[in-house]
């Protein structure tokens, strides 16, 4: 196979491009500085070389790729804010029961359906915990799980065209060139077998996991379950409806002074025409028909009965304070200490006004280790009491932020679980199939749907512009952005053909087949030491320029290299996705390369079975 002469010296331009990679690679490797941070020095230095002008290495800030990857950030916070995400976690939880195959099965399904649409890196972090969460529930060791959690994230991105920035990397070198990019799901014939192929492998590999050093869960903080039982909460909560013969129908609350009697209402719950809102009670909240009132008897001279056969009240189910953790994303709870200066010392529970003031109520009062329940009315404050207030997640942040009378001192393990849009969800996934629909038809540009998506996840508040602008990794858009001049540079200097030529050279006269597995063990090679996506920026154009020299159709070698550029597995470092689960599953660099390499290798050979299969080189 003839080489081409006039590409074989280096000229000192491409000399000092391939410093600059070589200096970037030993940067990322060493991880000092931080990768972006690197990207940016790569973009400061180019433009010395006088082979891209200062525009060119900006340039990538206008790419529409670049648009693309950050409006999917956003389109993932959305189905994260709404608890999407976060009810998968719960069905597997459900659904997999004490079986450690069937969860391991269900939890890479699972993941790796979701992170064919959002960033694998996100999907892992929101998996973390529901996985820890798991395996205290079940005794499951973590490390069983979270080497399954991040293969299953790594595969997803070999799913659909958006799932991984390397196959939107491959995609956009393909159009830039030339050619037709891939479609959306011109990628799922490769990831759904190997999603399959994994999950078999995992379950036999488990085994190698076994044995090791076990990361101890960690003791989970104070609960609201903690507290009901702690409180006797479940002995003085009742919920009941108002009748329509009811006298409390279109009276204040200030003027029916219930609280007087003995009796704090902590919650409305009102039906719309297509829902149940819960609303926060204050003194001008006026009762409706067929209302039902969250009440808490805190005086031992209350009947309930009596009361309900006065006020024309029925009584509503409510067991064993499990209404606290229905109502969990709304209603929540938190324990405040008084301090020496407290205005609220030396006063009664009931001429305090804490809900007056902070729109809570005092349900619960601890005195060293003596609990007040039922009669804390009265009772008078005193310095270093502990009161358990309940209420509304907003009000309890508001007390956090601006209280001076009382000091926050325990916060519930379920406040860090508070979806801020959970009644969005049907909103966010109807928005999210309406994107991936745009895309799929072709209608518009990949990057329109997804702005779409975006203004529409904003539309219907499933996000806010803060949110938004939170979700997007900046980190990975500069690292995408800072080495895309590499591809131009080396282009330019000749740096692509040579190393194209190197391929050949090393191939000889052999097969195309021998040409993909020659380029599928460069990029995952390289992907040892930078990131896939600096991975796949490189390696994109070589592998076009290889198929021209070939006369070959581009695909089936971009397609290897975004393969490759996901596979991942071999190293802690190869991938964000890996580095998050170390930790958690207390795993050591050789975890990775025992369970990693292998399968590597079975990616390799399964790539190199379907890609010329299903995307012929002529």
């Amino acid at each position: 196979m003839p080489l081409h002469p006039q590409r074989s010296s280096m000229t000192s331009s491409l000399a000092a491009i391939l410093l600059l990679l070589v200096a970037a690679i030993v940067m990322f490797v060493l991880n000092r500085p931080r990768m972006d941070a690197v990207a940016l020095i790569m973009m400061a230095a180019m433009p010395f070389t006088g082979v891209v002008t200062v525009n060119e290495t900006l340039a990538g800030f206008a790419d529409p790729n670049i648009v693309l990857i950050a409006a999917l950030f956003v389109i993932g916070e959305g189905l994260v804010r709404t608890g999407v995400a976060r009810r998968l976690g719960d069905w597997l939880n459900a659904r997999a029961g004490s079986s450690p195959t069937r969860l391991l099965v269900l939890l890479m399904l699972v993941v790796g359906g979701l992170g064919s649409f959002m960033s694998s890196t996100a999907v892992v972090a929101i998996f973390i915990p529901v996985v820890l969460r798991i395996c205290q529930n079940t005794g499951t060791p973590p490390r069983q799980l979270m080497m399954p959690l991040s293969v299953a994230a790594l595969i997803s991105g070999m799913m659909t065209l958006v799932a991984t920035t390397p196959n939107l990397v491959v995609n956009a070198e393909l159009m830039r060139q030339g050619a037709g990019g891939f479609h959306f799901f011109s990628f799922t014939p490769f990831g759904l077998p190997l999603l399959i192929l994994g999950i078999g492998y995992m379950l036999f590999a488990r085994r190698l996991l076994a044995g090791g050093p076990e990361t101890a869960v960690a003791r989970p903080r104070v609960s609201l379950r903690d507290w009901i039982d702690q409180y006797g909460l479940a002995e003085r909560e009742y919920r009941v409806r108002v009748s329509p013969e009811s006298p409390l129908i279109g009276k204040k609350l200030e003027e029916l002074s219930l609280r007087d009697s003995g009796i704090n209402i902590l919650a409305i719950e009102r039906g719309g025409r297509f829902s149940t809102e819960v609303l926060r009670p204050s003194a001008q909240t006026a009762l409706q028909t067929y209302d039902v009132l969250l009440i808490d008897v805190v005086a031992s001279h209350v009947e309930i009965d009596e009361l309900r056969h006065r006020f024309h009240l029925r009584r509503m189910p409510l067991s064993d304070g499990a209404y606290f953790l229905d109502k969990s994303q709304e209603i929540g709870m938190v324990e405040a200490m008084l301090p020496p200066e407290s205005p609220l010392i030396g006063q009664s529970i009931l001429k305090a006004r804490v809900r007056a003031t902070y729109g809570l109520t005092v349900i619960g009062l601890r005195r060293g280790q003596k609990i007040f329940g039922q009669g804390l009315l009265e009772e008078k404050l005193k310095v270093g009491d502990t009161l358990l207030l309940i209420g509304f997640w907003g009000d309890i942040r508001e007390l956090q932020r601006n209280a001076s009378d009382l000091i926050v001192l325990t916060q519930p393990a379920e406040m860090q679980e508070v979806l801020p849009a959970a009644k969005r969800a049907p909103q966010a996934v109807l928005i999210l199939a309406l994107t991936v629909g745009l895309m799929v038809s072709g209608l518009v540009p990949n990057v329109h749907a997804a702005l779409i998506g975006c203004l529409l996840m904003g539309l219907f508040r499933c996000v806010d512009m803060s949110s938004a602008y939170r979700s997007v990794s900046w980190k990975s858009l500069i690292l995408i952005v800072g080495m895309l001049p590499f591809s131009l540079a080396l282009q330019r200097t000749g740096g692509v053909d040579l190393a194209a030529d190197a391929v050949l050279a090393l191939t000889g006269n052999a097969a195309p087949r021998t040409v993909l597995a020659i380029l599928f063990v460069i990029t995952a090679v390289l992907g040892l030491f930078i990131s896939n996506t600096a991975t796949a920026v490189l390696m994109a154009p070589v592998a076009l320029a290889v198929a021209k020299d070939l006369g070959a159709s581009p695909y089936p070698f971009a397609m290897t290299v975004a393969l490759a550029a996901s596979a991942a597995f071999m190293t802690p470092i190869s991938s964000p996705v890996n580095t998050l689960v170390v930790g958690p599953g207390n795993y050591t660099f050789g975890d990775f390369v025992k369970i990693g390499v292998p399968f590597t290798m079975v990616v390799m050979m399964v790539s190199l079975l379907l890609v010329p299969w299903l995307l012929p080189f002529r």
